[in-house]
């Protein structure tokens, strides 16, 4: 028994170790999808979602779970200490952002309901279908998915450059993708990991 408690203890604090690894390289990761979460609510003008990625079920039984839930507590406040407060309200991240909720309101909500373009695997937007709209209107598409992802290229660089750490800008990125992909409404397209299209149910 007590080969098993030192065996279990490892492994938590394996676990522990690898999260404590992800703080080091990118210490405003929390704040950062706090962040995302905020901006991407201004865009698509709709209140967000709980932002969390898991929420685990509560184990807490027994002197094993406790010592491991203390463990966790310490390694948690200590990363807590470390973590940076992204600002995203700067002037120009505020008329980029003003821009983008313009243009999702006057175009790219339809095509998004049309099906013509999708949320991006890499925080961009993608013409999925020109099919999708008339023939008339496939180069304004285009036109349109090249001018939004032009400012959020700029965002994301934006953030960086704002908070003193330009070598954040793909971290920043990747955190965006996915708070883009968990706002999106019901019935449009994004890309999961491999690229391939899904329907947000």
């Amino acid at each position: 028994m007590k080969t098993l408690k030192v065996v279990l203890k490892l492994c938590v604090l394996m676990v522990i170790g690898s999260c404590v690894t992800v703080n080091v390289y990118f210490p405003a990761a929390a704040s950062t999808q706090k962040a995302a979460e905020k901006f991407v609510g201004d865009v698509l003008g709709e209140p967000q979602k709980d932002g969390s990625l898991f929420t685990p079920a509560d184990p807490r039984s027994g002197t094993l779970f406790l010592l491991a839930g203390e463990i966790v507590d310490y390694f948690v406040s200590s990363a807590q200490a470390q973590q940076v407060e992204i600002d995203i309200n700067t002037p120009q991240i505020n008329a980029i952002k003003a821009h983008m909720a313009q243009r999702q309101r006057d175009s790219l909500n339809a095509y998004f309901d049309a099906g013509a373009i999708g949320f991006g695997n890499d925080g961009l937007v993608v013409v999925r279908d020109r099919a999708a709209v008339p023939l008339n209107e496939r180069r304004n598409l285009e036109s349109i998915v090249a001018e939004e992802n032009r400012d959020r290229r700029a965002v994301y660089r934006e953030i960086a450059e704002a908070n003193g750490h330009p070598e954040w800008e793909a971290e920043i990125q990747k955190i965006f993708a996915q708070q883009w992909i968990s706002a999106a409404h019901k019935g449009w397209y994004y890309q999961d990991a491999s690229g391939a299209w899904l329907q947000k149910n």
